[in-house]
């Protein structure tokens, strides 16, 4: 087959977006795209996606699908940015309904909870293609109950599910997570083979270390710190457990679930300059 990847940074989120295509046919797909977004100013920019689409029409690729890894809570997809330069198909897990569901309750949201913002919702184990090579997704829930990886060609893109070894595995705090789906999800991409190679949603560099963003099978089962090819799962979900109550709320969470939800699409006036986000507050005892 003949795949190529290139591979997307974003510092300010820590980011992996992707490129994937079909060097024959220039047919290709966008995979977790981000929308520049400066929380103190209210800001939305596309530096970012532009460097995305400035490769798609210098390589001539023909894109047409933008999927998401989830639902994310730490940066504002450019998912309708994509849609609107080149038409393609915006999609998720079909299980963004219960995300959609869970938010729009919690936080008033008044959107449309059966996904039909999305072109297209994946089901576990739906294969779609990228001219002759197939692309096959598959549920690995835990971090998100919709959180999926893309599989093409001896490759994963796993978003949220594992990162890089020594920065280990996701939370799995947020609303309907679950670390005992998680440890599931990550013994299926386990068994797919130790030379499976692995693209990462997500690499915040531990100890300043450099960018990186590939890894394998092998390589996350022996060297994991959370979770290796012997940890068992009570272990595994007591350890997240623990870690999961001492972690922060993501900088961004407020905003990305409320755009995200809403497949990308900005809350923002006709003339598309000015918008408005909700921040629930909560009043805590003195």
């Amino acid at each position: 087959m003949s795949v190529k990847i290139k591979a997307f940074y974003n510092e300010g989120t820590s980011t992996l977006s992707y490129i994937v295509f079909d060097s024959k046919s220039l047919k290709g797909m966008i995979i977790d795209p981000v929308l520049d977004f400066d929380i103190y100013s209210g800001c939305l920019c596309y530096y970012s996606a532009n460097l995305i689409l400035d490769y798609i029409d210098s390589h001539h690729l023909d894109i047409d699908w933008i999927v998401e890894t989830h639902t994310h809570a730490d940066h504002i997809t450019a998912a309708q940015f994509f849609k609107s330069k080149l038409g393609a198909k915006v999609a998720i897990s079909e299980t963004v309904k219960q995300v959609q569901q869970t938010f729009n309750a919690k936080m008033d949201l008044n959107i449309h909870v059966d996904g039909s913002q999305f072109d297209h919702l994946f089901v576990d184990n739906e294969v779609f293609s990228l001219g002759d090579i197939p692309v096959r997704v598959i549920a690995t829930p835990g971090h998100t109950p919709d959180s999926v990886c893309y599989l093409i060609d001896g490759n994963a893109f796993v978003g949220d599910t594992l990162f890089m070894p020594d920065s280990g595995t996701a939370r799995c705090d947020f609303p309907n997570g679950d670390a005992s789906q998680l440890f599931h999800s990550i013994q299926r991409l386990f068994e797919m083979g130790d030379d499976l190679i692995l693209w990462m949603c997500h690499d915040y560099q531990p100890h300043n270390r450099e960018l990186v963003y590939k890894t394998t099978v092998l390589e996350q089962k022996k060297y994991n710190i959370h979770l290796k090819h012997n940890t068992n799962q009570h272990d595994y979900v007591l350890m997240r457990q623990l870690k999961d109550a001492a972690l922060e709320t993501p900088k961004l969470l407020l905003p990305a679930i409320q755009i995200n939800c809403n497949a990308g699409v900005l809350p923002l006036d006709k003339n598309n300059h000015l918008g408005f986000i909700k921040i629930p507050l909560k009043l805590k005892a003195i």
